[in-house]
């Protein structure tokens, strides 16, 4: 399936793209959102960011009429500070971050991502680094595969979870995305089975995210972006779980707010610092029904922007 980028013409919109600016796409993906900024460039560079090698080729491809003004950088987003420095970036006028997996990755059963299609176990988005799914699930412990289900998955059974997958791989390894869909059905009440949604949904949620440190990469990556922003530029995050826009929501309220004075100091207010950032939008930008109604995966993002005063 086509990579249906979310939220687009809002995201742009709200990034503000300034035709001379520096700007940094850390989710480069196929290179949806970057061409809309591409398009409002003249004289300005975006730099394209994505840990999926695949990723990097396609847009490449995709985005060759803008080659004087990107540049495709094969790396997490959590390094974008040192690459762009590394290349004599120190500053950016804006950056954007579209989360979680795209439909080429969920889609390509190799990848070993969904439950749809039985592959071995991998959801690794960078294939050359050496843990995946597979050894996640046939070699972390039982507390560690709880821990990992409960707070990446908030997955209620995780204990019956993980208990069942400790049984079954001491018989034989746990190898394929079916096989661990079978363990997560037997391992929750039959009245679970029938609810919306498959059973085995947030299982691979966690998995993935532990596999791809996604959490860890988000919390420095972002943070890294937001100190090299220039005044009046932009960072704009597209979150599709709870887990990421808690953790957007906690560093963009974090910059946002000034720091704390001891309410006793003789202090005027000319004298007391104030916030560095400002909140472009108070509650999260979300899909109308005509773009949920053509791409599902708009459903659940949420949209965040920040500027830097």
């Amino acid at each position: 399936m086509k990579h249906i980028s979310v939220l687009p013409e809002k995201t742009i919109e709200l990034l503000q793209v300034k035709p001379d600016g520096i700007y940094a796409d850390g989710t480069l993906g196929r290179g949806g959102h970057a061409s809309m900024v591409l398009e409002r460039l003249t004289e300005g560079h975006l730099y394209g960011f994505d840990k999926d090698e695949q990723a990097i080729r396609e847009s490449t491809e995709n985005l060759k009429a803008y080659a004087d003004r990107f540049t495709p950088i094969y790396s997490d987003f959590r390094n974008m500070r040192s690459e762009l420095e590394n290349r004599g970036v120190y500053s950016l006028d804006g950056a954007m971050f579209d989360l979680g997996v795209s439909s080429p990755q969920f889609d390509d059963p190799a990848r070993g991502f969904s439950y749809r299609f039985d592959a071995r176990l991998d959801m690794r988005m960078d294939t050359s680094q050496e843990k995946d799914a597979y050894s996640v699930v046939n070699t972390y412990s039982k507390q560690d595969l709880i821990r990992i289900l409960r707070d990446y998955g908030e997955e209620r059974y995780a204990a019956s979870i993980a208990d069942r997958i400790v049984k079954k791989r001491q018989e034989s390894p746990v190898e394929t995305t079916f096989q661990l869909a079978d363990i997560v059905r037997e391992s929750i009440p039959a009245r679970e089975l029938h609810k919306k949604g498959h059973p085995a949904k947030q299982t691979f949620q966690a998995l993935r995210i532990e596999v791809n440190d996604e959490l860890g990469a988000l919390e420095e990556g972002l943070r890294d972006i937001l100190d090299i922003l220039n005044p009046g530029g932009r960072c704009a995050v597209i979150t599709f779980h709870s887990l990421e826009d808690r953790i957007v929501k906690k560093i963009f309220k974090e910059y946002s707010s000034a720091p704390f004075v001891e309410p006793r100091l003789p202090l005027k207010a000319a004298q007391m610092e104030q916030a560095s950032f400002r909140l472009v939008t108070r509650k999260p930008v979300t899909a109308e029904e005509e773009e949920i109604q053509t791409n599902n995966r708009s459903h659940s993002a949420k949209l965040r922007v920040i500027e830097k005063l």
